[in-house]
């Protein structure tokens, strides 16, 4: 059963060829089926965040095949591995130069919170420099972890409000 105030991209009526939805619901669900992920390859999880593209796992079952690295082409940085000091203005340079809307999945226990190094060097978080919406637990973490983490952003977006910048101003 869904509930009154969760709405669907197909929840709704069809009188002859016409459907009718909300243009939310609608706008929502491409932004949800066609992700194209930065990923941002900085340690080890960068090998398993490769893992999720191979035959086994298949990325594309949820949209999200289309690696881009180019944060113009982009709308989600997977951050996997740890960010060093030196590293963090080039990560938010380039989150910087996504356009919106944008979204962050931090994969792994460096990215999320430095891992195992407590040194001067790492930076304990890329949540210090972007927002993170999702973070993956695991040291690293395996591929299913990802999927998992994409199907909560998809979630997350889903629910989000996308046409109140569309609509005209009340005269």
């Amino acid at each position: 059963m869904v509930s009154s105030n969760t709405e669907l991209a197909y929840n709704s009526k069809i009188e002859g060829e016409v459907v009718v939805s909300r243009m939310d619901a609608v706008i929502n669900w491409i932004r949800t089926n066609s992700m194209w992920p930065m990923p941002m390859g900085l340690a080890c999880c960068a090998i398993e965040l490769m893992g999720t593209a191979s035959s086994r796992f298949d990325i594309a079952r949820f949209g999200a095949e289309v690696m881009r690295f180019s944060p113009r082409q982009s709308d989600c940085m997977i951050v996997a591995g740890t960010v060093t000091y030196k590293m963090a203005s080039a990560v938010r340079r380039i989150y910087d130069q996504m356009a919106e809307p944008k979204w962050v999945i931090a994969m792994g226990a460096c990215a999320s919170t430095g891992g195992m190094y407590r040194s001067y060097a790492t930076l304990q978080g890329v949540d210090r420099i972007i927002p993170v919406d999702v973070y993956v637990s695991g040291c690293p973490p395996r591929p299913e972890a990802l999927l998992d983490a994409l199907i909560k952003l998809q979630a997350k977006v889903r629910r989000e409000r996308s046409a109140t910048n569309l609509r005209s101003p009340q005269s």
